[in-house]
């Protein structure tokens, strides 16, 4: 059931989602080589609570494993999504992408980045920057009157034409009152296929892309999932309302990009 978001709800859900893009502003400024990614989950934790939030991810259960254990997920290098912190310094080159959720008064907000530790590769750098833009390319045609398959459409026929993966498994997602609700939006497609989009609908686009091919699988641990080739992963997301017809994006990376440069 798609569950179509009021004025109300949509300033709500962007309250929520501005809260995400200060947690991730605030792990912008200690990531670097040395740093544990435990030690941005106590931050995001911390940082997520003193504001009156509750960290959403933490407790999820999985059909996989137990409950995840914490408050945002850290995905580094070949991990695509899920990555469970740890105390494993993060090394010169490496990149980390930082899922935060959050819950506050009644309503979620959903965001993630990947940042660069230290001096990345240019490849790398690539990747993220191509990434990073099918995602804005996906939001310029989430408009009412399109429909969800030009969403994916448009993230697959990007990334791919720079010769990167795209997940299959994982997708976007809507978004309100739960954390996940329908419908699902996935990275790949068919333009003029899928759901139509209309005002009022509340979604998460995040595109999962693949420096190599883009098989996945699940580790021992029931959340974190890796490339097959073990080839390095981006994903950046954005939560969105269809507002007055066009996309309203409702998270943001603009603290996030004062602190991290043109990095790429």
């Amino acid at each position: 059931m798609v569950y179509l978001k009021t004025e109300d709800e949509i300033e709500l859900l962007r309250k929520a989602n501005m809260l995400v893009g200060d947690v991730l502003a605030e792990v912008a400024k200690i990531i670097k080589p040395g740093v544990t990614t435990r030690q941005i989950d106590q931050l995001a934790d911390t940082f997520i609570r003193d504001h009156g939030a509750v960290p959403t991810f933490k407790g999820v259960p999985s059909p996989y494993g137990g409950p995840f254990p914490s408050s945002v997920c850290t995905s580094v290098n070949e991990q695509v999504v899920h990555g469970i912190p740890t105390d494993t310094p993060l090394k010169e080159g490496d990149i980390v992408s930082v899922d935060c959720g959050t819950l506050l008064d009644g309503f979620n907000g959903d965001s993630c980045y990947t940042f660069c530790v230290g001096d990345v590769s240019p490849e790398t750098k690539q990747l993220l920057k191509v990434t990073k833009e099918s995602l804005y390319l996906a939001i310029d045609v989430a408009v009412a009157g399109h429909r969800l398959g030009d969403i994916g459409y448009t993230v697959q026929q990007y990334c791919e034409k720079h010769g990167y993966g795209v997940v299959r498994e994982l997708a976007g997602h809507g978004i309100g009152r739960e954390m996940h609700e329908d419908p699902l939006v996935p990275n790949y497609g068919h333009r003029g296929n899928g759901m139509l989009i209309k005002n009022g609908l509340c979604i998460a686009i995040e595109p999962m892309i693949t420096m190599g091919k883009h098989d996945v699988y699940l580790l021992s641990d029931g959340w974190t999932v890796v490339t097959r080739d073990h080839k390095p992963a981006a994903h950046f997301e954005h939560t969105i309302a269809i507002h007055h017809g066009k996309a309203d994006i409702l998270s943001s990376f603009e603290e996030v990009e004062k602190i991290e440069g043109t990095l790429y």
